[in-house]
């Protein structure tokens, strides 16, 4: 088979190799060998090539978190033995999900419905699963309620706002480039502010004089650490991601005097911490509001596998307009 490997982590234009020929690795029970068809490049993909992620890879090393891909076949196990044939999306799978081949757990793949198309079904778990659980079931953002998001013109931040439409709470979405702004009103979103229109704690503070009691943030730096002196006493802020690639600063007597929480969000973390009765509603809720629009992502650009270098480009500018994917094989 190919795949997209690297020997050393740092930049992913210079570090990843196509790979021809590569054996097929051997099964263990309970697991399946699943024929790639389509897989997006996440930032999280990148941070782990780089070796900024929560996991560090074992070299060489296969990136790519999720994607969709087909059954062919399997290591034995009941559950693995119903997946045969099937088409399912993938999270975290024993090898990485860039090659035409990858390997996973029975219990880490979903069958997909028949109408989706690759595109969506490679995307299914990573950002709608962030995006739901996090204001959902960490935050539990109540109707009526103010949300502030920052990157929210990303393809998380989207999903969030279309949450807040559906759900009733009203998202306050920090940007930097103003252009971005119709699409989230378009969107639902009830307020936008750009982060060089002036100090933030006065743009929200025009928005939502009481203050904001709920918070999400993929950025940290500056602009994370600005974000949390705004929040309104008793606040809680989801960090998930760290775009900036600098450290969040507070002063310890903010943290003191308003109460103020601040929690790291890591799904892969999240997912293992849920009962399986739990876990098996929350992916029908994800499916759910797949089909009806609210968690699906905007498809920007598709590339072959043998492109892996101009793709993860492409993923790497700002205001792509959506995912980026690798086309790894047709149905």
């Amino acid at each position: 088979m190919k795949q997209v490997v690297f020997e050393r982590t740092g930049p992913p234009q210079e570090v990843l190799r196509l790979q021809d020929d590569v054996p097929l690795p051997p099964l263990q029970r309970g697991e399946l060998l699943i024929r790639m068809l389509a897989a997006p490049i996440n930032p999280s993909d990148l941070m782990y090539i780089s070796g900024r992620y929560s996991v560090q890879p074992t070299l060489p090393a296969v990136p790519g978190f999720e994607g969709v891909g087909r059954v062919e076949s399997h290591g034995g196990g009941l559950l693995a033995r119903l997946r045969l044939g099937r088409r399912v999306a993938i999270l975290g799978p024993r090898r990485g999900t860039w090659a035409e081949y990858t390997i996973a757990s029975a219990r880490q793949v979903l069958p997909v419905p028949d109408h989706w198309s690759d595109e969506q079904a490679a995307t299914f778990f990573v950002n709608p699963a962030t995006a739901l659980a996090m204001v959902r079931y960490v935050l539990q953002v109540p109707a009526g309620e103010w949300l502030v998001q920052t990157a929210a013109a990303s393809e998380v931040g989207k999903m969030i706002i279309r949450l807040g439409r559906h759900f009733g709470f009203r998202t306050l979405n920090i940007i930097r480039r103003p252009e971005q702004g119709d699409e989230l009103l378009r969107l639902g979103a009830h307020a936008v502010l750009v982060t060089s229109e002036g100090p933030l704690a006065e743009q929200m503070a025009r928005v939502v004089p009481h203050g904001i009691r709920y918070a999400l943030d993929p950025v940290g730096g500056q602009l994370g650490s600005d974000l949390l002196t705004t929040l309104a006493p008793g606040a809680r802020c989801l960090i998930y991601g760290s775009l900036a690639d600098a450290p969040l600063q507070i002063a310890p007597r903010l943290l003191i005097s308003t109460g103020l929480r601040i929690e790291g969000f890591w799904l892969a973390r999240w997912l293992r911490q849920q009962p399986l009765l739990r876990l098996l509603r929350f992916f029908r809720s994800v499916r759910r509001l797949v089909e009806q629009g609210i968690l699906q992502s905007t498809i920007a650009a598709v590339y072959p596998l043998e492109e892996v270098h101009a793709a993860v480009e492409h993923a790497q500018q700002p205001a792509k307009g959506g995912k980026i994917l690798l086309r790894i094989a047709n149905p």
